[in-house]
Protein backbone atom coordinates (compact mmCIF):
# COMPACT_ATOMS: atom_id res chain seq x y z
CA UNK A 1 0.00 0.00 0.00
CA UNK A 2 1.69 3.21 -0.79
CA UNK A 3 2.32 5.95 1.31
CA UNK A 4 -0.74 8.31 -0.10
CA UNK A 5 -2.83 6.13 0.40
CA UNK A 6 -1.64 4.83 4.02
CA UNK A 7 -1.68 9.11 4.94
CA UNK A 8 -4.89 9.40 3.97
CA UNK A 9 -6.29 6.32 6.09
CA UNK A 10 -4.52 7.76 8.75
CA UNK A 11 -6.69 11.12 8.67
CA UNK A 12 -9.92 8.71 7.92
CA UNK A 13 -10.32 8.99 11.88
CA UNK A 14 -10.78 12.29 12.32
CA UNK A 15 -12.62 12.94 9.10
CA UNK A 16 -15.40 10.47 10.44
CA UNK A 17 -15.43 12.25 13.30
CA UNK A 18 -16.18 15.38 12.44
CA UNK A 19 -18.13 13.87 9.47
CA UNK A 20 -20.71 11.93 12.58
CA UNK A 21 -19.98 15.24 15.15
CA UNK A 22 -20.66 18.12 13.07
CA UNK A 23 -22.53 16.65 9.80
CA UNK A 24 -24.76 13.78 11.12
CA UNK A 25 -25.11 15.90 14.99
CA UNK A 26 -24.16 13.03 16.57
CA UNK A 27 -23.75 12.92 20.35
CA UNK A 28 -19.78 12.50 20.93
CA UNK A 29 -20.61 9.54 23.16
CA UNK A 30 -21.82 7.50 20.11
CA UNK A 31 -19.61 9.09 17.76
CA UNK A 32 -16.04 8.52 19.34
CA UNK A 33 -16.79 4.47 19.94
CA UNK A 34 -17.42 4.33 16.37
CA UNK A 35 -13.97 6.29 15.54
CA UNK A 36 -12.15 4.51 17.29
CA UNK A 37 -13.36 1.04 16.71
CA UNK A 38 -12.51 2.68 13.30
CA UNK A 39 -9.21 3.82 14.11
CA UNK A 40 -8.84 0.27 15.43
CA UNK A 41 -9.57 -1.66 12.52
CA UNK A 42 -7.46 0.02 10.59
CA UNK A 43 -4.49 -0.22 12.33
CA UNK A 44 -5.19 -3.88 12.41
CA UNK A 45 -5.69 -4.03 8.74
CA UNK A 46 -3.79 -1.08 6.76
CA UNK A 47 -0.94 -0.86 8.87
CA UNK A 48 -0.17 -3.86 10.04
CA UNK A 49 -0.80 -3.28 13.54
CA UNK A 50 -0.22 -6.19 15.61
CA UNK A 51 -3.38 -6.15 18.62
CA UNK A 52 -1.10 -6.16 21.01
CA UNK A 53 0.24 -2.67 19.91
CA UNK A 54 -3.34 -1.65 19.19
CA UNK A 55 -3.92 -2.85 22.63
CA UNK A 56 -0.93 -1.28 24.20
CA UNK A 57 -2.08 2.21 22.44
CA UNK A 58 -5.17 1.75 24.01
CA UNK A 59 -3.87 0.95 27.34
CA UNK A 60 -1.44 4.35 26.74
CA UNK A 61 -4.08 6.44 25.94
CA UNK A 62 -6.30 5.59 28.65
CA UNK A 63 -3.46 6.10 31.03
CA UNK A 64 -3.24 9.71 29.25
CA UNK A 65 -7.48 9.98 29.52
CA UNK A 66 -6.43 9.32 33.49
CA UNK A 67 -4.64 12.04 33.47
CA UNK A 68 -6.64 14.71 31.79
CA UNK A 69 -9.88 13.29 34.17
CA UNK A 70 -7.52 14.69 37.42
CA UNK A 71 -6.88 17.80 36.19
CA UNK A 72 -10.68 18.69 34.99
CA UNK A 73 -11.71 17.10 37.80
CA UNK A 74 -9.88 18.88 40.24
CA UNK A 75 -10.76 22.37 38.22
CA UNK A 76 -14.60 21.51 38.87
CA UNK A 77 -13.92 20.10 42.37
CA UNK A 78 -12.58 23.48 43.52
CA UNK A 79 -15.44 25.28 41.50
CA UNK A 80 -18.09 23.36 43.09
CA UNK A 81 -16.33 23.82 46.79
CA UNK A 82 -16.09 27.52 46.34
CA UNK A 83 -19.87 27.66 45.02
CA UNK A 84 -20.69 25.74 48.54
CA UNK A 85 -18.71 28.35 50.57
CA UNK A 86 -20.29 31.20 48.80
CA UNK A 87 -16.93 32.18 47.49
CA UNK A 88 -17.76 32.22 43.96
CA UNK A 89 -20.65 34.59 44.48
CA UNK A 90 -18.18 37.00 46.53
CA UNK A 91 -16.10 36.85 43.04
CA UNK A 92 -18.98 37.13 41.28
CA UNK A 93 -20.02 40.41 43.09
CA UNK A 94 -16.48 41.51 42.08
CA UNK A 95 -16.27 41.63 38.79
CA UNK A 96 -19.98 43.42 38.81
CA UNK A 97 -17.64 46.20 40.94
CA UNK A 98 -14.87 46.15 38.29
CA UNK A 99 -17.26 45.91 35.43
CA UNK A 100 -20.50 44.14 34.42
CA UNK A 101 -19.24 44.17 30.86
CA UNK A 102 -19.20 40.28 29.78
CA UNK A 103 -15.99 41.69 27.44
CA UNK A 104 -14.43 43.14 30.33
CA UNK A 105 -15.02 40.04 31.71
CA UNK A 106 -13.74 37.72 29.52
CA UNK A 107 -10.23 39.46 29.21
CA UNK A 108 -9.48 39.34 32.85
CA UNK A 109 -10.57 35.88 33.86
CA UNK A 110 -10.43 34.58 30.14
CA UNK A 111 -7.13 36.46 29.04
CA UNK A 112 -4.76 37.77 31.67
CA UNK A 113 -5.37 35.19 34.47
CA UNK A 114 -5.59 32.23 32.12
CA UNK A 115 -2.53 33.26 30.81
CA UNK A 116 -0.95 33.12 34.35
CA UNK A 117 -2.55 30.23 34.72
CA UNK A 118 -0.72 28.78 31.57
CA UNK A 119 2.54 30.24 33.13
CA UNK A 120 2.88 28.57 36.30
CA UNK A 121 0.81 24.90 35.15
CA UNK A 122 0.47 24.28 31.12
CA UNK A 123 -1.06 21.31 29.78
CA UNK A 124 -4.60 22.56 29.56
CA UNK A 125 -4.96 24.31 32.55
CA UNK A 126 -6.26 27.53 32.09
CA UNK A 127 -9.07 26.08 30.11
CA UNK A 128 -10.26 23.20 33.15
CA UNK A 129 -9.81 26.11 35.82
CA UNK A 130 -10.99 29.42 33.68
CA UNK A 131 -13.85 27.87 31.79
CA UNK A 132 -15.75 26.72 34.54
CA UNK A 133 -14.91 30.05 36.25
CA UNK A 134 -16.58 31.91 33.48
CA UNK A 135 -19.54 29.64 33.42
CA UNK A 136 -19.64 30.51 37.38
CA UNK A 137 -20.09 34.02 36.87
CA UNK A 138 -22.74 33.93 34.00
CA UNK A 139 -21.38 32.82 30.35
CA UNK A 140 -22.72 29.71 28.81
CA UNK A 141 -20.62 26.77 28.87
CA UNK A 142 -19.72 26.49 25.03
CA UNK A 143 -18.70 30.23 25.31
CA UNK A 144 -16.66 29.48 28.01
CA UNK A 145 -14.84 26.72 26.86
CA UNK A 146 -14.44 28.65 23.03
CA UNK A 147 -12.77 31.50 25.40
CA UNK A 148 -11.16 29.23 27.51
CA UNK A 149 -9.67 27.70 24.56
CA UNK A 150 -8.15 30.84 22.79
CA UNK A 151 -5.87 31.50 26.18
CA UNK A 152 -3.63 28.48 24.67
CA UNK A 153 -2.06 30.77 21.89
CA UNK A 154 0.39 33.86 23.03
CA UNK A 155 1.24 32.01 26.46
CA UNK A 156 1.80 28.34 25.73
CA UNK A 157 5.57 28.42 24.58
CA UNK A 158 6.63 29.55 28.07
CA UNK A 159 3.59 27.27 29.87
CA UNK A 160 4.72 25.35 32.58
CA UNK A 161 7.44 27.74 34.04
CA UNK A 162 8.92 27.36 30.00
CA UNK A 163 8.64 23.87 29.80
CA UNK A 164 7.79 23.99 26.00
CA UNK A 165 11.46 25.59 25.45
CA UNK A 166 13.39 24.58 28.32
CA UNK A 167 12.73 20.72 27.34
CA UNK A 168 11.62 21.19 23.57
CA UNK A 169 14.68 22.62 22.74
CA UNK A 170 16.90 21.31 25.68
CA UNK A 171 15.83 18.12 24.89
CA UNK A 172 14.26 18.25 21.48
CA UNK A 173 17.72 19.15 19.74
CA UNK A 174 21.13 17.48 19.40
CA UNK A 175 22.65 19.48 21.50
CA UNK A 176 26.13 18.12 21.16
CA UNK A 177 26.07 18.09 17.36
CA UNK A 178 24.64 21.92 18.23
CA UNK A 179 27.27 22.68 20.04
CA UNK A 180 30.01 21.91 18.09
CA UNK A 181 28.75 23.73 15.06
CA UNK A 182 28.28 27.21 17.33
CA UNK A 183 31.34 26.55 19.10
CA UNK A 184 33.19 26.08 16.02
CA UNK A 185 31.88 29.75 14.44
CA UNK A 186 32.55 31.29 17.88
CA UNK A 187 29.54 31.03 19.85
CA UNK A 188 27.74 28.82 22.29
CA UNK A 189 24.95 26.82 22.77
CA UNK A 190 23.61 29.19 26.05
CA UNK A 191 23.42 32.58 23.27
CA UNK A 192 21.85 29.88 20.91
CA UNK A 193 19.00 29.25 23.50
CA UNK A 194 18.74 32.32 24.32
CA UNK A 195 18.15 33.63 20.46
CA UNK A 196 15.50 31.17 20.18
CA UNK A 197 13.58 32.47 23.30
CA UNK A 198 13.88 35.94 22.67
CA UNK A 199 12.53 35.56 18.92
CA UNK A 200 9.67 33.12 20.26
CA UNK A 201 8.64 35.80 23.05
CA UNK A 202 9.06 38.86 20.18
CA UNK A 203 7.38 37.02 17.21
CA UNK A 204 4.71 35.71 19.92
CA UNK A 205 4.27 39.21 21.76
CA UNK A 206 3.13 40.94 18.52
CA UNK A 207 0.59 38.50 17.77
CA UNK A 208 -0.25 38.59 21.29
CA UNK A 209 -1.32 42.46 21.19
CA UNK A 210 -4.13 41.26 19.35
CA UNK A 211 -5.39 38.15 20.58
CA UNK A 212 -7.49 39.88 23.56
CA UNK A 213 -9.18 41.34 20.74
CA UNK A 214 -9.98 38.53 18.35
CA UNK A 215 -11.45 36.79 21.79
CA UNK A 216 -13.79 39.18 21.97
CA UNK A 217 -15.01 39.20 18.76
CA UNK A 218 -15.37 35.88 18.13
CA UNK A 219 -17.52 35.86 21.74
CA UNK A 220 -19.42 38.74 20.85
CA UNK A 221 -19.86 37.56 17.03
CA UNK A 222 -21.37 33.91 17.84
CA UNK A 223 -22.73 34.56 21.21
CA UNK A 224 -24.71 37.80 21.43
CA UNK A 225 -27.98 38.57 20.60
CA UNK A 226 -27.17 40.50 17.84
CA UNK A 227 -24.54 38.56 16.44
CA UNK A 228 -22.75 41.81 15.69
CA UNK A 229 -18.78 41.98 14.94
CA UNK A 230 -19.42 45.72 15.79
CA UNK A 231 -20.79 45.61 19.29
CA UNK A 232 -17.05 43.18 19.76
CA UNK A 233 -15.29 46.14 17.84
CA UNK A 234 -16.00 48.65 20.13
CA UNK A 235 -14.03 47.49 22.34
CA UNK A 236 -11.17 47.94 20.71
CA UNK A 237 -9.19 50.57 22.35
CA UNK A 238 -9.38 48.56 25.76
CA UNK A 239 -8.78 45.10 24.13
CA UNK A 240 -5.68 46.85 22.83
CA UNK A 241 -4.42 48.07 25.82
CA UNK A 242 -4.86 44.33 27.59
CA UNK A 243 -2.57 42.57 24.93
CA UNK A 244 0.34 45.49 25.01
CA UNK A 245 -0.29 45.41 28.99
CA UNK A 246 0.42 41.65 28.94
CA UNK A 247 2.82 41.40 25.56
CA UNK A 248 5.28 44.14 27.02
CA UNK A 249 6.56 42.49 30.38
CA UNK A 250 6.23 39.33 28.52
CA UNK A 251 8.94 39.98 25.72
CA UNK A 252 10.54 41.96 28.38
CA UNK A 253 11.16 39.07 30.17
CA UNK A 254 11.58 36.33 27.47
CA UNK A 255 14.27 38.54 26.01
CA UNK A 256 16.03 39.63 29.41
CA UNK A 257 15.75 37.01 32.21
CA UNK A 258 15.01 33.15 29.82
CA UNK A 259 11.99 31.27 29.29
CA UNK A 260 11.00 30.28 32.74
CA UNK A 261 8.29 33.29 33.45
CA UNK A 262 7.30 35.20 30.77
CA UNK A 263 3.44 34.34 30.87
CA UNK A 264 3.69 34.56 34.18
CA UNK A 265 5.42 37.73 34.73
CA UNK A 266 3.47 39.50 31.92
CA UNK A 267 -0.02 38.18 33.57
CA UNK A 268 0.80 39.68 36.79
CA UNK A 269 1.92 43.09 35.30
CA UNK A 270 -1.05 43.07 33.13
CA UNK A 271 -3.75 42.28 36.22
CA UNK A 272 -1.88 44.93 38.16
CA UNK A 273 -2.78 47.87 34.91
CA UNK A 274 -5.84 46.52 33.31
CA UNK A 275 -7.77 45.72 36.89
CA UNK A 276 -7.52 49.14 37.75
CA UNK A 277 -7.85 50.48 34.77
CA UNK A 278 -11.37 48.66 34.12
CA UNK A 279 -12.44 50.09 37.21
CA UNK A 280 -11.75 53.61 36.35
CA UNK A 281 -13.16 53.32 33.20
CA UNK A 282 -9.80 53.76 31.49
CA UNK A 283 -10.50 53.22 27.15
CA UNK A 284 -14.19 51.47 27.99
CA UNK A 285 -16.78 52.02 25.30
CA UNK A 286 -19.84 53.96 26.45
CA UNK A 287 -21.87 50.76 25.91
CA UNK A 288 -22.55 47.43 28.02
CA UNK A 289 -22.73 44.33 26.34
CA UNK A 290 -24.23 41.40 28.04
CA UNK A 291 -25.15 37.68 26.60
CA UNK A 292 -28.91 37.24 25.85
CA UNK A 293 -31.11 35.86 28.44
CA UNK A 294 -30.62 32.56 30.00
CA UNK A 295 -34.06 31.17 28.83
CA UNK A 296 -32.98 32.28 25.03
CA UNK A 297 -30.11 30.18 25.13
CA UNK A 298 -29.66 27.18 22.35
CA UNK A 299 -29.27 23.95 23.87
CA UNK A 300 -25.81 23.39 22.20
CA UNK A 301 -24.34 26.77 24.24
CA UNK A 302 -25.15 25.11 28.28
CA UNK A 303 -23.90 21.40 27.84
CA UNK A 304 -23.95 19.58 31.40
CA UNK A 305 -21.93 21.92 33.41
CA UNK A 306 -24.03 24.11 34.94
CA UNK A 307 -23.21 26.18 38.43
CA UNK A 308 -26.71 27.55 39.64
CA UNK A 309 -25.82 30.05 42.62
CA UNK A 310 -29.39 30.15 43.29
CA UNK A 311 -28.86 26.69 44.35
CA UNK A 312 -26.74 27.40 47.58
CA UNK A 313 -28.71 29.66 49.87
CA UNK A 314 -28.08 31.07 53.38
CA UNK A 315 -23.94 31.95 52.96
CA UNK A 316 -22.51 34.57 55.35
CA UNK A 317 -21.27 37.27 53.00
CA UNK A 318 -17.32 37.36 52.07
CA UNK A 319 -14.90 39.38 50.68
CA UNK A 320 -14.39 39.33 47.53
CA UNK A 321 -10.58 38.76 48.30
CA UNK A 322 -11.48 35.85 50.70
CA UNK A 323 -13.56 34.01 47.32
CA UNK A 324 -10.19 34.99 45.10
CA UNK A 325 -7.91 32.98 48.03
CA UNK A 326 -8.01 29.66 46.63
CA UNK A 327 -7.48 30.37 42.77
CA UNK A 328 -4.28 32.71 44.70
CA UNK A 329 -2.84 29.97 46.46
CA UNK A 330 -3.46 27.55 43.22
CA UNK A 331 -1.14 29.71 41.40
CA UNK A 332 1.32 30.06 44.54
CA UNK A 333 1.56 25.93 44.80
CA UNK A 334 1.95 25.72 41.19
CA UNK A 335 4.56 27.71 40.64
CA UNK A 336 5.72 26.25 43.93
CA UNK A 337 5.87 23.11 42.70
CA UNK A 338 7.46 23.68 39.27
CA UNK A 339 10.35 26.13 40.67
CA UNK A 340 11.32 24.50 44.58
CA UNK A 341 13.35 21.34 42.94
CA UNK A 342 12.87 19.36 46.68
CA UNK A 343 9.15 19.81 46.56
CA UNK A 344 9.09 19.09 43.15
CA UNK A 345 10.99 16.19 43.72
CA UNK A 346 8.88 14.67 46.40
CA UNK A 347 5.70 15.32 44.20
CA UNK A 348 7.24 13.91 41.09
CA UNK A 349 8.07 10.89 43.44
CA UNK A 350 5.27 8.92 43.10
CA UNK A 351 5.08 8.03 39.34
CA UNK A 352 2.49 5.23 38.22
CA UNK A 353 4.44 4.33 35.08
CA UNK A 354 3.91 0.99 32.65
CA UNK A 355 7.05 0.95 30.49
CA UNK A 356 7.32 -0.70 27.34
CA UNK A 357 3.03 -1.95 27.71
CA UNK A 358 2.22 -5.75 26.10
CA UNK A 359 6.12 -5.69 25.31
CA UNK A 360 5.38 -2.87 22.62
CA UNK A 361 8.85 -1.04 22.50
CA UNK A 362 8.02 2.55 23.21
CA UNK A 363 4.22 2.29 23.97
CA UNK A 364 4.35 3.52 27.29
CA UNK A 365 2.40 5.06 30.02
CA UNK A 366 2.70 7.10 33.46
CA UNK A 367 0.21 9.71 35.71
CA UNK A 368 2.25 11.63 38.69
CA UNK A 369 -1.06 12.43 40.67
CA UNK A 370 0.60 14.83 42.79
CA UNK A 371 2.61 16.55 40.47
CA UNK A 372 -0.17 17.30 37.68
CA UNK A 373 -2.16 19.67 38.38
CA UNK A 374 -5.14 17.73 39.61
CA UNK A 375 -3.28 17.26 43.00
CA UNK A 376 -2.41 20.64 43.29
CA UNK A 377 -5.82 21.41 43.10
CA UNK A 378 -7.02 19.25 45.23
CA UNK A 379 -3.94 20.31 48.08
CA UNK A 380 -5.73 24.30 47.94
CA UNK A 381 -9.41 22.38 47.97
CA UNK A 382 -8.32 21.01 51.30
CA UNK A 383 -7.10 24.64 52.22
CA UNK A 384 -10.16 25.99 50.55
CA UNK A 385 -12.43 23.92 53.19
CA UNK A 386 -10.92 25.49 56.49
CA UNK A 387 -10.28 28.73 55.47
CA UNK A 388 -13.88 28.90 54.33
CA UNK A 389 -14.93 27.33 57.30
CA UNK A 390 -16.79 24.99 55.11
CA UNK A 391 -18.97 21.77 56.95
CA UNK A 392 -18.54 18.05 55.80
CA UNK A 393 -21.73 18.52 53.91
CA UNK A 394 -21.03 21.50 51.78
CA UNK A 395 -17.92 19.26 50.64
CA UNK A 396 -20.03 16.55 50.01
CA UNK A 397 -22.44 17.84 47.57
CA UNK A 398 -19.30 19.22 45.78
CA UNK A 399 -17.48 16.01 45.68
CA UNK A 400 -20.98 14.20 44.09
CA UNK A 401 -21.48 17.15 41.75
CA UNK A 402 -18.01 17.25 40.00
CA UNK A 403 -18.13 13.45 40.00
CA UNK A 404 -21.31 13.62 38.08
CA UNK A 405 -20.23 16.39 36.22
CA UNK A 406 -16.70 14.62 35.47
CA UNK A 407 -18.54 11.37 34.08
CA UNK A 408 -20.16 12.63 30.86
CA UNK A 409 -16.59 14.23 29.79
CA UNK A 410 -14.81 10.59 30.86
CA UNK A 411 -16.68 8.66 28.44
CA UNK A 412 -16.09 10.72 25.54
CA UNK A 413 -12.41 10.72 26.63
CA UNK A 414 -12.02 6.91 27.46
CA UNK A 415 -12.02 6.67 23.44
CA UNK A 416 -10.88 9.65 22.07
CA UNK A 417 -7.72 9.81 23.51
CA UNK A 418 -6.91 5.75 22.59
CA UNK A 419 -8.09 6.64 19.05
CA UNK A 420 -5.03 9.37 18.91
CA UNK A 421 -2.56 7.40 20.94
CA UNK A 422 -3.25 3.95 17.68
CA UNK A 423 -3.29 6.86 14.86
CA UNK A 424 0.56 8.16 16.39
CA UNK A 425 2.11 4.90 17.67
CA UNK A 426 0.89 3.29 13.87
CA UNK A 427 3.78 5.16 12.80
CA UNK A 428 6.10 2.23 14.15
CA UNK A 429 4.89 0.05 11.56
CA UNK A 430 5.50 2.60 8.58
CA UNK A 431 1.83 4.10 8.59
CA UNK A 432 3.12 7.32 8.73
Amino acid sequence: MNETILALLAFLPLLLAGILLIGFKIPAKIAMPIVFLTAAIIGLTAWDMSFSRVAASTIQGLIQTAGLLWIIFGAILLLNTLKHSGGITAIRNGFSGISPDRRVQALIVAWLFGCFIEGASGFGTPAAVAAPLMVALGFPALAAVVVGMMIQSTPVSFGAVGTPIVVGVGSGLNRADITAQLEANGSTWDVFFQQVTSSVAITHGIVGILMPLILVLVMVRFFGANRSWKEGLSITPFAIFTGISFVVPYMLVGVLLGPEFPSMIGAMVGLAIVVPAARKGFLLPKDTWDFPESTAWPDEWIGNLQIKLDDVAGKAPMSTFKGWVPYVLLALFLVASRTIEPLKAALTSINLNWADIFGEAGVSGGIQPLYLPGGIILAVVLVTYFLHRMNPRQLSAAVSESTKTIFGAGFVLIFTVPMVRILINSGVNGAD
